[in-house]
């Protein structure tokens, strides 16, 4: 659990200096530490600016990351803003891309928005004091031609092309969009319009943040400071955790998955994990790298379990992995009833029919693809026919796809 949610709401200020260290953990990029050590001195709130674009509506750990910085402001506090792009999703933030990214409606990211703020105050404080909800469009969605030249006229063509992804690709003679340059701009111009302190993001999102802090110059106010973290690398040890790279751990995954998931982080990226989803002290994490990495992995998947699941069974998690991971089928796995319409007259039904019907694959050319890649095993065998049947009859029959994911599908009666 996070420890600053357990201070009592009536203890004192923590001293600046503890302050920063708390603030300062797992931080990369600082702009400026002493203007963030001169705000805190002023025992005023501060607003603190997350921006997302709901491109996507569903969060992994490696947004965690942030919105645990968010909540170490909130203990402190400083009120949180989580400020949704609705406006600026439509223009795709091109950060890191290759290539122009497609549209998304106002409705696609409105849409996706409730279950990323759902989502999202697992970690945060739902508390009105400490927690405000912005939309970008609210700003940007009025704003004339006008309005759009003077604050195109407010940075320069030169600055713009400074960002790393755009002259890359202007130097490999890749298209930019004109909506494109104007992204930083508009995602400037909401730190302008939320008067915020400081803003957070990902390392990815430093040139973003910093024409925020010019822009607010600009515009006669006090420049925001800017905080990055890194991106959490995923399960396969290379690429940032992505839903896309299937090498993430859901923030709302089961709790036996996601213990099962932080079992299987690779040894070089425990520090990181330690570091960036706990709360503890860095001669403990020493000590724990230093001795045997299951011991390591085991600690870190209680910390982040019970920090989002904190009823939930530790020792049965354990014990299902362990088991899982010996090839075993786990005891207390989902039961699925097969209507007998469903069967063929030898009593049958389709190997692909029924991966679909209990929920592990959304279609029956999704599941003959899985089975196609070896990816079913039935009654803890490899499944490798994807034109064949299955008896399913009264005693039922165990499907796992994966590693972790198991279904018993029984029929009715």
């Amino acid at each position: 659990m996070n420890e600053l949610s357990q201070l009592p709401s009536n203890s004192q200020p923590l001293p600046i200096s503890e302050q920063l260290d708390i603030l300062r953990r797992g931080v990369v990029d600082l702009i400026s530490e002493e203007d963030l050590k001169a705000r805190l001195e002023t025992g005023k709130p501060l607003r603190v600016k997350l921006g997302a674009d709901p491109t996507r509506p569903d969060l992994h750990l490696g947004h965690a990351v942030i919105l645990r910085k968010m909540r170490q402001f909130q203990d402190l506090g400083h009120k949180v803003i989580m400020l949704i792009g609705d406006f600026t999703a439509m223009i795709g933030d091109p950060s890191g891309k290759s290539k122009t990214r497609p549209p998304v409606t106002l409705e696609q990211t409105r849409a996706n928005a409730q279950s990323y703020l759902d989502q999202c105050k697992l970690i945060l404080k739902d508390d009105p004091d400490v927690l405000e909800v912005r939309y970008n469009s609210e700003w940007l969605e009025s704003m004339g031609y006008a309005d759009i030249i003077k604050l195109a006229s407010r940075y320069t063509v030169a600055r713009i092309m400074e960002r790393d992804d755009f002259k890359k690709r202007f130097e490999s003679g890749v298209s930019i969009s004109m909506h494109e340059l104007l992204y930083p701009l508009t995602q400037g111009y909401d730190s302008v319009a939320l008067e915020a302190d400081v803003e957070l993001g990902g390392t990815d999102q430093l040139f973003n943040n910093l024409v925020g802090r010019a822009l607010q110059r600009d515009y006669d106010q006090s420049p925001q400071i800017v905080m990055t973290l890194p991106l959490l690398v995923g399960l396969d040890g290379t690429e940032k955790m992505s839903k896309s790279l299937d090498n993430y751990i859901g923030l709302t995954d089961d709790a036996h998955i996601m213990f099962a998931g932080l079992m299987k982080v690779p040894d070089p990226l425990l520090d990181n994990y330690f570091t960036l989803l706990t709360e503890l002290p860095r001669p403990e994490i020493e000590t724990l790298l230093a001795g045997h990495p299951a011991a390591a992995h085991e600690r870190l998947a209680r910390l982040v379990t019970a920090w989002l699941h904190p009823d939930a069974d530790l020792d049965a998690a354990l014990e299902r992995y362990r088991s899982v991971a010996k090839g075993g089928i786990p005891e207390n796995i989902p039961t699925h009833t097969v209507a007998a319409s469903e069967l063929n007259p030898e009593g049958q039904i389709a190997a692909a029919r029924l991966v679909a019907l209990v929920g592990l694959e959304p279609s029956n050319g999704a599941a003959r693809k899985l089975i196609q890649n070896r990816g079913l095993k039935v009654d803890g065998e490899v499944y490798t026919d994807p034109q064949g049947s299955l008896s399913v009859g009264n005693v039922g029959v165990v499907l796992q796809k994966g590693k972790d994911k198991f279904v018993k599908a029984v029929l009715e009666g």
